[in-house]
């Protein structure tokens, strides 16, 4: 299998293509990525010298590298992780959000559609198990209040550009499945947490603001409530439904860890004073509640029981354990860049 994977520079995707390589033997995976601030090839380290490994640094928005690589290295499979995704990026500058996550998912579709199939319905014969899965995120359903959960039926009600931007992907994916057949699927996940993460992020912002002596800032009081999902667990679902689920359809992934932004905070500075005690008073010290992000959702949360039942994925890894993995391979990090008083 010759695996197109958009993005795999990045957080998830570079997590990702490390599973994939160690857990398919035969497939190639060709890493396509334009590496912007989200994007570091020292995610690849790991991989970078696999034999069935290429990198190709470039744009999934330009159409005729996305067709010269379906045509150079015959793709028959994709999976698109690459994504603008930061809220508040998008909150600022809408418009790169806009290009890549709808101009991009739409290049790479018409690539795929145009490669695999002769017309309609109607699938190339060495292409008949080629399939196009995209990944999503539970931003796209909006806000949840104290109770409920968000299922594949869910209605969208996208509060972002990010999430909106999201929103208009997943509807061109399921347009080129009813429209044209083509073979697809998209799984939509919660928040992820662990190794290669952007320093921008959450929980990294924590551990990095927290060692060095800063203010850690926290949006609102820190109410706002997310379901948190190891990163290894959503790699191992993404593969098992892209063996194994239904044309077509749509897979939610949780990670059963409700937690508010407050909690998650207050847990990185209990376990950095059992790692690295401060000389003086607390880390939980330096937490600041600032302004409030504008559209900031309340709480997401996730029923998987689709894809427990279907594909016979759950997480595996605890949220207390996950977090203290993510901790220590943070403090390995910033040690290692010096970035630690």
């Amino acid at each position: 299998m010759n695996i197109l994977v958009t993005g795999g520079a990045g957080f998830i995707g570079s997590n990702f293509i490390d599973y994939l390589l160690k857990t398919d033997k035969l497939c190639k995976v060709i890493n396509l990525d334009v590496l912007t601030y989200a994007g570091d090839l020292r995610n690849t380290e790991s991989f970078k010298s696999n034999e069935r490994y290429t990198f190709v640094k470039g744009d999934i928005c330009n159409s005729s590298l996305v067709t010269e690589l379906f045509d150079n290295y015959k793709i028959n499979a994709v999976i698109h992780f690459a994504a603008e995704s930061h809220v508040d990026n998008s909150i600022d500058s809408p418009v790169d959000f806009i290009k890549t996550n709808i101009e991009g998912t739409f290049v790479l579709l018409e690539a795929a559609r145009k490669y695999w199939m002769d017309a309609p319905f109607v699938v190339k014969q060495e292409f008949e198990n080629a399939r196009f899965h995209h990944i999503s995120t539970d931003e796209v359903y909006g806000s949840l209040g104290p109770n409920g959960y968000f299922k594949e039926n869910t209605p969208y009600a996208p509060n972002s550009p990010y999430s909106a931007t999201k929103a208009s992907s997943d509807f061109l994916v399921r347009s080129y499945h009813h429209t044209y057949g083509l073979n697809v699927v998209t799984t939509n996940c919660s928040n992820n947490y662990g190794a290669q993460q952007h320093d921008e992020k959450l929980i990294p912002t924590i551990i990095r603001n927290a060692i060095q002596g800063k203010n850690i800032p926290i949006y609102g009081e820190g109410k706002n409530i997310r379901d948190w999902l190891y990163v290894e667990d959503h790699c191992r679902g993404i593969w098992e439904v892209f063996l194994t689920g239904k044309t077509g359809e749509t897979y939610l992934f949780g990670g059963n860890a409700e937690r508010t932004n407050k909690d998650i905070a207050i847990k990185i500075c209990q376990l950095l004073e059992r790692k690295i005690p401060k000389k003086d008073g607390s880390y939980k010290d330096q937490i600041r509640f600032v302004e409030d992000r504008p559209g900031h959702d309340y709480r997401y949360a996730i029923d998987f029981s689709k894809v427990k039942q279907e594909i016979g994925w759950q997480p595996e890894e605890n949220f207390e354990t996950g977090l203290e993995r993510t901790v220590d391979w943070y403090l390995g990090k910033y040690r290692k860049l010096g970035e630690m008083d």
